[in-house]
């Protein structure tokens, strides 16, 4: 289970509930935002979208428990084409 929310402008918290419960804080500039959404969705979509795709290749133990999202691309080149769709 993901649950967001909103803590300010830029900064969300993120709790992850798999094997064991984690939480992280990510932040989303808008510049970012705009980049990998198109403003097509949410931004709490889009980090929920972020954290599926992470799920699928690490567990929630393994993600680093505060970052900006953009970082994922340098761990997943891949993660910028993937998310757009």
């Amino acid at each position: 289970m993901i649950e967001i929310s909103k803590i300010d402008k830029e900064i969300f918290e993120v709790t992850l509930t798999k094997d064991s419960i984690t939480t992280h804080r990510v932040k989303l500039s808008s510049k970012v935002y705009k980049k990998l959404s198109g403003s097509k969705i949410s931004e709490i979509e889009l980090i929920k979208k972020s954290f599926e795709f992470l799920l699928e290749r690490e567990s929630n133990e393994s993600i680093l428990r505060e970052f900006n999202l953009e970082i994922i691309e340098t761990y997943f080149p891949e993660y910028p084409i993937l998310i757009q769709k």
